[in-house]
């Protein structure tokens, strides 16, 4: 192990609770042991997970949060005693690890709660809304500090929550808390003063307009959070550790407003002097450690940062903050490890928080131990898999319905959290498989079948694997892309997996109708209609280091399109957007955490954007472009980027015998789509 990671692996304590090293797993949605936006259970997939991460060296683990009271059907988890008995059963086994397991209760989400196109239906029809109270009451489930407006839909607003509500949470989350340590579990945490979720949504001032004794001073906005910490000691005794989630800074402008790293704004949510006095309130009220981060669902990229954030982007207000609280202190936000010891050794840090990359690699801790950094297969911060909920104009959370029920997959890892579906399993009849294209498909499908018993070999007409993935990984952020690069690199070389480059399949009759894999990608959409479309610079070519001049017109406002204008603007030119939808990055698959922080950059920076807009020709120093108003537009600039799509380009259909195609030669997707396809096309085999 690397010396400077030891003081990572020290022991320490929250309370009377012992944890053996400084690793936490933060909580997600969708590790939950009593299950997720379904009725209430003990969870064997959730548990099975938090079992192996807890096997594999965390110190401290905290599955997904657990609503106290169940958006899905309207369930207050204190009263279903079957699952709290079936949790005492499993604890003994999770102690074997030595871990220890804090149970993340919550509130719920107040304004911040997801709302689909379904929902606004439910709630805007008289009839369907009264008769699906029983299964999704969104008028309590939304409930707020005060009436506001919800962060993803106009339509469905929420309402000021009353006394009694209040209190009866506060009840729940004691009952709950004595179950869950009836049932052997080392402590709770509470969900959330964080986030913009509901208790954070009464101590923030932009939201919390009340009048009553939860509203004005900052002990009055606290009070709620405050309440509870006190009744789960009533209940549970003073030895039992409470730890709350807690966001130092709202890093928030008001309302769907964020504050980007560096910018220059007014603090409509807690500040830092707000701070200072507050974890000193909530300390005193009874809360033994506090688990840090940033931001609110309105600055949503704080709390999970997407790969545009700079690495460590919360510790120094974390590590600030443990000034003026005696109890522990963890930071969770894309946090470098060596960065996180070097803290601790210091005394500025307690604890270090790590969420996604376990969905990553279940066991990168383990392999940090052995001082295997190059095996852990990385995190690339998409929120692809684990938390694809995108919005856009006019448009809440535009998500397939099987990812809002099943959180916490990854899309670099296609086993986790669904291994009744994706494992491996040995072959009976080994073949020699042949692979068409060396990009991330085509090794992701020859790392199952060597792993299965076959006998992949991948065919690259280049002389390097990786196929489009190498200039998709080739913006100067995309550090994570390339380490993820070098990882499937390094797996065809470890696994001894048979690599031909510089090897162009043109017929595959040549492998004797042994099965074949097609992963040969797609083809960039030409625009031939338009005038000067033969000027363009294709989005690959400019990744690849096509030259461009200084100001540079990126013809179409995707999420491909935005991060090439992001890195032109990094790099000090003058990108302008030129985008056909009435919304940058409109389209699914891309989390809100992501898009809308692309958004709100370009914002800051005032790059041009232009929405409903139409490229109709390339000039020598300009292009002419349909605004919405059908009139026309000439935009000067010295290069256009074009980021117009791409077209499947398979080598051979799928039709024929004992052929798989895999990736954007099948359609054109995302590195999950791409990973997931190719890991069931090598079990199929």
């Amino acid at each position: 192990m690397n010396p400077k990671l030891e003081p990572l692996f020290t022991p320490w304590k929250i309370g009377s609770c012992e944890i053996k090293n400084r690793i936490v797993l933060t909580s997600m949605g969708g590790t939950d042991l009593f299950g997720w936006m379904e009725k209430n259970h003990f969870d064997k997939d959730g548990a099975d997970f938090i079992l192996e991460v807890a096997k594999n060296n965390a110190g401290l683990v905290l599955p997904g949060c657990q609503p106290v009271y169940n958006p899905m059907f309207g369930q207050w988890l204190h009263k279903n005693k079957k699952m709290f008995n079936d949790l005492a059963k499993w604890m003994p086994e999770f102690h074997k690890t030595g871990a220890k397991l804090f149970v993340q209760l919550t509130a719920g989400f107040g304004r911040s709660f997801t709302i689909s196109s379904m929902m606004e239906m439910l709630y805007t029809t008289p009839v369907i809304n009264k008769l699906s109270k029983p299964f999704m009451n969104l008028d309590k489930i939304t409930a707020s500090a005060s009436p506001s407006p919800n962060r993803w839909s106009d339509k469905v607003p929420s309402r000021e929550m009353t006394k009694a509500e209040i209190q009866e949470f506060i009840d729940s989350f004691a009952k709950s808390s004595k179950l869950l340590k009836d049932a052997g579990v080392d402590g709770v945490e509470i969900h959330a003063v964080h986030e913009g979720y509901l208790l954070d949504q009464f101590a923030l001032k932009y939201v919390n307009k009340r009048t009553d004794e939860y509203g004005g001073s900052l002990e009055n906005r606290y009070r709620f959070a405050a309440e509870i910490v006190k009744a789960i000691k009533k209940e549970c005794g003073g030895d039992f550790p409470v730890s709350l989630r807690y966001s130092v800074i709202s890093k928030t402008k008001g309302f769907r407003q964020g504050a980007l790293p560096g910018e220059d704004y007014v603090e409509a949510g807690r500040d830092m002097a707000e701070s200072e006095q507050a974890v000193k309130f909530l300390q005193d009220a009874g809360y033994d450690c506090l688990n840090c981060d940033n931001g609110t669902y309105d600055a949503w990229y704080w709390a999970h940062p997407p790969i545009y954030m700079p690495e460590n982007c919360n510790l120094a207000d974390v590590e600030h903050i443990k000034n003026y609280c005696d109890i522990p202190v963890i930071c969770a936000g894309r946090l470098d490890p060596v960065v996180a010891a070097d803290s601790i050794s210091q005394g500025k840090l307690d604890g270090a928080g790590f969420a996604r990359p376990f969905l990553a690699d279940v066991q990168w801790v383990t392999k940090l131990m052995e001082g295997r950094e190059e095996d852990i297969r990385p995190c690339i911060l998409c929120h692809n898999g684990c938390f694809n909920m995108c919005h856009y104009k006019g448009v809440p959370n535009d998500q397939e319905l099987s990812d809002s029920l099943h959180l916490a997959r990854c899309a670099v890892n296609a086993e986790t959290m669904q291994k009744g579906k994706h494992h491996i399993t040995k072959t009976s009849s080994p073949k020699t498989v042949h692979i068409v294209g060396g990009g991330i498909g085509g090794m992701e499908a020859a790392r199952v079948l060597k792993l299965r018993g076959h006998n992949p070999v991948i065919h690259e007409k280049s002389g390097v694997l990786g196929g489009t993935f190498i200039p998709a990984s080739a913006e100067s952020y995309k550090g994570k892309l390339r380490d993820l690069l070098e990882w499937y690199r390094r797996q065809m070389q470890v696994m001894n997996i048979e690599v031909k480059l510089n090897d162009e399949v043109k017929d595959i009759s040549a492998f004797g109708g042994a099965p074949v894999i097609i992963a040969t990608g797609s083809t960039p959409r030409q625009l031939r209609k338009v005038p000067g479309y033969e000027k363009m610079i294709e989005a690959c070519d400019f990744l690849n280091g096509a030259e461009t001049g200084e100001t540079v017109a990126v013809i179409g406002g995707g999420l491909t399109g935005c991060e090439i204008a992001y890195e032109i603007a990094l790099k000090g030119q003058k990108p302008v957007i030129v985008e056909m939808k009435d919304d940058l990055v409109s389209q699914k698959g891309v989390c809100l955490a992501n898009s809308s922080y692309l958004r709100e950059w370009f914002a800051l920076n005032k790059v041009p954007v232009y929405l409903e807009t139409t490229l109709k020709e390339v000039k020598d120093g300009s292009i002419v472009c349909a605004g919405k108003d059908g009139r026309d537009i000439e935009i000067a600039c010295d290069s256009v980027i074009s980021c117009a799509g791409y077209i499947p380009a398979p080598l051979v259909g799928d039709k024929a015998k004992n052929v798989y195609l895999v990736g954007d030669c099948l359609a054109i997707g995302n590195l999950r789509s791409v990973i997931w396809r190719a890991y069931e096309v090598a079990m199929k085999i």
